[in-house]
C-alpha cells in the first residue's frame, strides 16, 4: 500500500487537514484535525479495477492540487504575520511635551518626519529709543532721590525690585545671546521681515510707578502720560505696525493701569496683563492676550513639605484699604483679626515688611489672597513659592497658564460672600486634614517654577509659549482686517471673549 499525506491550513476555520490516500485498496481515509481534535473518515470504493485506476489518478491529481493550495496558504499566513494588523499609537510620529522647553525644537528627532516638527516662533524686538526702556529706570531712580544727575551710560542702570519685573526679565531674555536661550519656544531674529511677532520692550508698569500718570510740571519732572502718547506715535510710524494694524505686536502692560491713556490705540496687540480688571471687553481678553504672574517678592521656601513648623493657621500681610473689588479686604480684617491662630496685618511694601511677610508665609499653613484694586494680587505668587496653601477670595480672578495648570489641585477658592460670614473661613480651614495639606503642598511644589522669572524653564519661557500660541489667531485677525470695512462700534469683536464674570465655587462645595 502506498500512503500519501497532505498537510494544509484551513482558511475558514484555522484547522489542519491530513489526507491519506490508499489507492490500491480503494480506500480514502480523510483525517481532519480542527481546533486540536482529530477526526477520521473512511470511504471504501466498490468500483472495478479500471475505475479504481482512474480514481487513483484523480486522487493523485487531487494530492497535487491540495499541495499547491497548502503551500499558498502557508506562505500567505507567514507574510501576514510579519505585518501589523492595524496602525497603533506607537507606530505614529511621537512628540515630547515634557515641559515647555520640549514643545518647540530646532532639530527634529531622527524618527520624526521633518515637516511635522513645530518650528520656533520668530520674534523681532524693537530697538526702542532709550526713553522707553532704560530712561524709565533712570526717571524712577530720580523720583526717589537715588540718582541726582545721570551723565553716564543709562544702559548700566538696573531695574528696581518690584512685582512688575516681568517686563525687565522679558527684555533681558531677548538681549541674551541666542546660544544662551537654548530650549526657548521663540528665537530672536534681527531682520524684521523674517519675524512672526514683534516685541515692544517698553517698561510701561515702571513708568506708571515713576510718576503715576501725573503730567510734568513746568517742563521738568517726568510724565507717564506723555511717555504713553510718545510711544504710540513712534509705533504708528513703523511700517511693521502699519502692515497688520499691530495685531502681531506684543506689549507688556502688567500693572492694571499701565498704558491706560492709549489702550484703545494698542488694543489690537497681544497684551501681557495681570488681569482684565481695568480693561473693557473690547480691549482685552484671555483669547487675545496673555495673563502673566506678578514677580514674587518673598524668598523661595527651600524646605520640605510639612506642617510641623507651620504653627499659624492663616496669614495675611498687606494693604488693608483698597479700591473697587479690593474693598473686601477691610471686611475680611473685621471678620478675622480676632481669630485664634490667624495673623492678619496691615503693611505696605517695604524691605522690613517683606522680611516679615516672608517669615509669616513660611510658617503658615494657609495664606489669604483677597482681591486687590483689581481681581489679582501679588500675594498669590508669594504664597505659592512659600508652599503656603493659597486661599483665594476673588470672584472674577483670571490666572496665568491655566492650559497647563489646574489651580484647584493646590489652592482653595472661597466665594466672597461665604468668606465674610463670621467663623465660616477658619472653621472650614481647621477641618482640612494634615494629609490634604501635604497633598496641596506637593502639587504646589511641582508647579512653582512657572512663577519664578529667574528659573530655567520658568515664567519667562512659559510666557513666550503662551504668546506663541496666539499666532494662528493673529494671522486670522490680520487677514480679516484686510477685507472688513472699519466700523465705529464698542461691541467686542471675535478676538475677544468675556473674562470670568461668573464668580468662583467655594472649594469645599465642589
Amino acid at each position: 500500500m502506498v500512503e500519501q499525506t497532505i498537510h494544509g491550513v484551513s482558511s475558514s476555520n484555522g484547522g489542519r487537514y491530513l489526507l491519506h490516500a490508499a489507492s490500491e485498496i480503494g480506500v480514502v481515509e480523510e483525517e481532519i484535525i480542527v481546533s486540536g481534535h482529530r477526526r477520521r473518515h473512511h470511504h471504501r470504493d466498490s468500483i472495478s479495477p479500471t475505475m479504481a485506476r482512474k480514481s487513483s489518478l484523480l486522487k493523485k491529481v487531487a494530492v497535487i492540487v491540495f499541495s499547491v493550495i497548502a503551500i499558498y496558504v502557508l506562505l500567505n499566513a507567514s507574510v501576514n504575520s510579519s505585518l501589523p494588523s492595524q496602525t497603533s499609537p506607537s507606530d505614529l510620529p511621537r512628540f515630547s511635551f515634557s515641559g515647555s522647553r520640549q514643545l518647540f525644537r530646532d532639530e527634529p528627532d531622527e524618527e520624526e518626519p521633518k515637516d511635522l516638527v513645530f518650528p520656533r516662533v520668530r520674534v523681532y524686538m524693537y530697538d526702542l529709543p532709550k526713553k522707553f526702556t532704560y530712561g524709565i529706570i533712570e526717571q524712577h531712580a530720580i523720583a526717589r532721590g537715588g540718582l541726582k544727575d545721570s551723565t553716564g551710560d543709562v544702559s548700566e542702570l538696573k531695574y528696581p525690585g518690584h512685582q512688575h519685573m516681568h517686563e525687565w526679565y522679558l527684555f533681558s531674555d531677548l538681549n541674551r545671546p541666542e546660544k544662551d536661550r537654548s530650549g526657548s519656544p521663540i528665537v530672536r531674529v534681527m531682520d524684521p521681515s523674517e519675524a512672526d511677532l514683534f516685541y515692544v520692550p517698553v517698561l510701561s508698569s515702571l513708568s506708571l510707578i515713576a510718576n503715576a500718570g501725573r503730567p510734568a510740571e513746568s517742563g521738568s519732572g517726568y510724565s507717564d502720560e506723555e511717555m504713553q502718547e510718545s510711544l504710540v506715535e513712534w509705533l504708528e510710524e513703523q511700517q511693521w505696525w502699519k502692515r497688520n494694524n499691530g495685531h502681531d505686536h506684543v506689549i507688556p502692560a502688567g500693572d492694571p493701569n499701565a498704558l491706560y491713556r492709549v489702550m484703545d490705540r494698542v488694543k489690537s496687540s497681544v497684551l501681557l496683563v495681570a488681569d482684565f480688571g481695568r480693561l473693557r471687553p473690547d480691549q482685552g481678553s484671555f483669547v487675545k492676550d496673555v495673563v502673566i504672574p506678578y514677580s514674587h517678592r518673598v524668598s523661595f521656601f527651600n524646605g520640605e513639605t510639612g506642617v510641623d513648623e507651620r504653627n499659624t493657621l492663616l496669614f495675611f500681610m498687606g494693604n488693608r484699604y483698597r479700591k473697587d473689588g479690593g474693598k473686601v479686604r477691610d471686611l475680611l480684617f473685621q471678620v478675622l483679626e480676632n481669630e485664634e491662630d490667624v495673623i492678619i496685618k496691615h503693611g505696605t511694601q517695604s524691605r522690613e515688611n517683606r522680611r516679615a511677610a516672608t517669615k509669616g508665609m513660611h510658617t503658615s499653613k494657609f495664606c489669604l489672597n483677597p482681591a486687590g484694586d483689581t481681581p489679582s494680587a501679588c500675594r498669590l505668587f508669594d504664597s505659592i513659592v512659600s508652599l503656603c496653601v493659597p486661599v483665594i477670595i476673588s470672584d472674577s480672578i483670571e490666572l496665568p497658564f491655566e492650559d497647563v495648570i489646574d489651580y484647584t489641585k493646590f489652592a482653595i477658592f472661597v466665594e466672597s460672600n461665604s468668606a465674610l460670614q463670621p467663623g465660616f473661613l477658619v472653621q472650614m480651614l481647621r477641618r482640612i486634614e494634615t494629609e490634604k495639606i501635604l497633598e496641596l503642598q506637593r502639587e504646589m511644589k511641582s508647579v512653582r517654577r512657572y512663577y519664578d522669572y529667574t528659573s530655567r524653564n520658568g515664567a519667562v519661557d512659559e510666557i513666550w509659549r503662551q504668546v506663541s500660541k496666539k499666532l494662528p489667531l493673529i494671522k486670522l485677525m490680520s487677514n480679516r482686517d484686510r477685507r472688513v470695512v472699519l466700523r465705529n462700534s464698542t461691541a467686542p469683536d471675535c478676538s475677544c471673549l468675556c473674562s470670568n464674570q461668573t464668580g468662583a465655587i467655594t472649594s469645599t462645595e465642589q
